[in-house]
């Protein structure tokens, strides 16, 4: 399809949005240089332990999504997971803590999750058969998924108080449950320590002291089954949000090259009752707020952990099963696509969204299997950022967010730009930091002068590289159908996003636009834009 065929189709389809004012904005890229590295396979999404009969603010909204009922075969599962080539998967919870593994020795009956008022988080232990454990696997391997697994750090323990339980922990029926892993072959990725018992817990928590000797244990268990294995999984932990004085303590007690990676979470949105998730997805003020979370925990691995890294072990926005009719539509991904780029520009390896399916905030819807919106943005993330984060420098208003990566698998970089603003259409000036050090102008902003007027002409607006060859870039361009923010339909370039025919994802085709093009992102939406011929030395 021509370049003029193909602009003509994206501007004819996308809804029209009468913008009160149009603002120019200026993105300077340093290209010299990466600021921070995720890892390859960032994207992360996690399956969870709730049973259909979790329930939250009159609704519930789990079906049958989880580890031990989700409908396996359904045909798209298994497409949704290999279009990532790699996804991780997470497999963890609020009831993690209460899974019981029926295999080896143990001698509690293993049952189902069941209803218990006195029970932790309102429920009985629950039972992982090695059947289901089985079928799991044989999902992972032929989707070529990256598994995390969520241990049971609570069995043995007893509760001393109403949150806080002590005692030791009893690593039996872990160890049983990794050796049947071991002795099938099957690939963990990492194991994980627990779920969110650190600090003041949600539901439980556990003294970092205890916490921290634990892991030790944890690690030679991992380094005993796994003696003759060509790869050892990671050790992660603590799994739960961050509080400093705990993590900085259980890292003094574990001590250097116990756990491989710190596992925080994050529900920044609130309840997900909460009747103002839509305005606090479009504030950037409330957005930016998180992120001395991530500059707290830089430090305290600086500090105290040098030799771990930090990942988002959980991440849905808004908690108790996320925002009915928000989590699932358009409008999340304002939050989530942010969240992506603020939690990379921090050194975060990687990101695991709540949930693949299940809850209000699945990836996937829970009854049908389909994509919601965020499905496709943590796709697009993944297919062209690449690992290395790039510093972005703007003049534009905070309602413009602009992130920068270099791209994935091939030359140039690609942005992310996130238009909060319901009223603005930001028209974008792309400059290359080098550009502007050959010009004298090393620190801030670019500030336009007539000796700078007359190089732009001779030196490509991308960076310092001279090109004979037409240059253009790639556009990805995300709207919501007919306009409407909680449109469980994502619009790319002006075309819905919806299942083939045979039930396969849709392709994920830019628009072709010539560099000296204008560059615009229109009030309440995305794009992802690469610009291949970029000058960009850390992407070399």
């Amino acid at each position: 399809m021509g370049f003029q065929l193909q602009l003509f189709l994206f501007l004819a389809f996308v809804p029209v949005i009468l913008a009160q004012e149009v603002t120019n904005a200026k993105i300077v890229v340093e290209g010299t240089r990466a600021i921070a590295e995720n890892d390859d396979n960032f994207i992360c999404a996690t399956l969870d332990w709730w049973p259909h009969d979790k329930c939250n603010y009159n609704q519930c909204p789990w079906g049958y999504s989880s580890v031990t009922n989700l409908d396996l075969s359904h045909p798209f599962m298994a497409k949704a997971i290999q279009a990532f080539k790699r996804l991780r998967i997470r497999i963890g919870g609020s009831l993690q803590d209460q899974v019981l593994y029926d295999v080896g020795n143990l001698k509690s009956p293993c049952h189902p999750f069941r209803k218990m008022k006195d029970g932790l988080f309102g429920f009985s232990k629950g039972c992982l058969h090695m059947t289901r454990w089985d079928e799991l696997n044989h999902l992972f391997s032929t989707t070529g998924a990256l598994v995390t697994f969520g241990l049971n750090a609570l069995y043995g323990r007893h509760q001393i108080r109403p949150k806080d339980w002590g005692g030791a922990w009893d690593s039996s029926n872990t160890y049983d449950f990794m050796n049947y892993t071991v002795s099938k072959g099957y690939q963990i990725d990492s194991w994980e320590f627990g779920n969110e018992l650190s600090g003041s817990g949600i539901g439980a928590s556990v003294r970092a002291e205890e916490y921290g000797k634990d892991l030790i244990n944890l690690k030679n268990i991992i380094n005993d089954l796994y003696k003759n294995s060509n790869s050892k999984p990671s050790l992660l932990a603590p799994g739960g949000f961050f509080e400093k004085e705990w993590y900085e303590k259980f890292l003094q007690v574990s001590g250097p090259g116990i756990v491989n990676s710190l596992t925080h979470h994050i529900y920044n949105l609130g309840a997900g009752v909460d009747p103002h998730l839509v305005n606090k997805i479009l504030d950037p003020y409330f957005l930016s707020k998180v992120s001395q979370t991530f500059v707290n925990l830089k430090e305290t691995i600086e500090k105290h952990g040098p030799w771990a890294s930090a990942w988002v072990g959980e991440s849905g926005g808004a908690f108790n099963s996320g925002g009915r009719n928000v989590s699932d539509t358009f409008v999340n991904s304002f939050w989530y696509l942010d969240q992506l780029g603020m939690a990379s520009r921090y050194n975060t390896k990687v990101y695991c969204r709540q949930t693949l399916i299940g809850g209000n905030y699945g990836l996937l819807s829970k009854t049908t299997s389909a994509p919601n919106p965020d499905y496709y943005s943590a796709l697009l993330w993944h297919r062209l950022m690449g690992k290395e984060v790039l510093a972005v420098d703007s003049d534009a208003s905070s309602f413009l967010r602009s992130y920068a990566h270099c791209s994935k698998g091939r030359a140039g970089i690609t942005l992310l730009f996130i238009n909060l603003s319901n009223s603005t259409d930001f028209i974008i000036s792309l400059q290359n930091n080098m550009s502007m050090t050959l010009s004298g102008e090393a620190q801030g902003l670019y500030k336009e002068t007539p000796f700078m007027r007359g190089f732009k002409k001779t030196v490509s607006w991308v960076g310092s590289k001279a090109s004979d060859a037409p240059l253009f870039r790639e556009e990805y361009h995300l709207t919501p159908k007919d306009g409407y923010l909680r449109s469980h339909t994502m619009v790319l370039n002006g075309i819905p996003l919806e299942l083939t025919n045979d039930g396969d994802i849709p392709r994920l085709d830019p628009v072709h636009v010539h560099m000296n093009s204008v560059i615009s992102i229109s009030p309440l939406s995305v794009a992802f834009i690469v610009f291949p011929n970029f000058d960009a030395p850390a992407c070399a």
